[in-house]
């Protein structure tokens, strides 16, 4: 008879497709330890189904337009922030797509979107990315900007898409047919997978920026407007990354 540790161990090299086998091969095993073993697979394999299911509901966009060709989902993360670029970012996922907890990135850990830009930079068709920086914004406005950046994505892609599933807005001046979806993220892997690369992107450069600028915490606010980093900007005055046009509020 197999030890506790061994069946342990057996569970912890199967994937989710074996597990139905072991459930059975150890279901009259009545020792405790291997009884709570179960359980707590039984409740990963449900846990397992249930993502799966949640994630091909986030696939009704990408089955609805598939048979058009390539499909891309667009999205931007820093349209708020008093400090750094807007970042956009254009995904073109696989049609057999087999990623897993992909969601709005505001919804996911640091750690899991982290885990999620590695796999989808893997998987993915083509990924681009674009950015408009503070000067930029001041120039032409955040909106305008993050457009710029948008359209600059798409064009960094290395394949052209037949149609762009955006999260909520409709970017001037592109010829490829778009879908705008309200909290597309959320409604879409194509444009949760562009939400993430966006975000990770864009928090890295400012983890960069704070070990250049230290001060006005970066790393941890990201350039948005904390408490301490207003307080930071009163002190210390604009940095070189910091949007002349959203700070009037806070500098003389």
């Amino acid at each position: 008879m197999k030890t506790i540790g061994e069946i342990r161990a057996e569970f912890s090299d199967a994937c989710a497709e074996d597990y139905p086998s072991l459930f059975e091969k150890y279901r009259e095993d009545s020792r405790s330890g291997v009884v709570k073993l179960l359980e707590q697979y039984r409740k990963k394999e449900e846990a397992l189904k249930k993502e799966i299911a949640r994630t091909e509901a986030m696939k009704a966009f990408e089955h609805k337009y598939e048979h058009l060709g390539y499909l891309c989902g667009i999205d931007e993360v820093g349209r708020g922030p008093l400090a750094g670029p807007v970042v956009a970012c254009a995904v073109i996922l696989p049609k057999d797509c087999d990623i897993l907890y992909l969601n709005d990135s505001k919804q996911l850990t640091a750690k899991k979107r982290e885990e999620l830009y590695d796999v989808i930079m893997e998987k993915a068709v083509s990924v681009g990315i674009g950015m408009a920086g503070p000067q930029r914004i001041d120039e032409i406005n955040i909106l305008q900007a993050t457009y710029e950046a948008m359209r600059q994505a798409i064009g960094n892609l290395k394949v052209v898409p037949q149609v762009l599933l955006n999260d909520a807005v409709t970017i001037p001046e592109v010829t490829i047919p778009q879908v705008p979806i309200i909290k597309g993220d959320a409604k879409s892997i194509s444009i949760a997978a562009a939400s993430i690369v966006a975000k990770v992107t864009r928090d890295r450069m400012m983890v960069e920026y704070d070990e250049v600028m230290p001060g006005y915490g970066f790393a941890s606010n990201k350039g948005y407007g904390s408490a301490a980093h207003i307080e930071a900007l009163k002190k210390y005055g604009p940095s070189p990354i910091h949007r002349a046009s959203f700070i009037t509020h806070f500098i003389g």
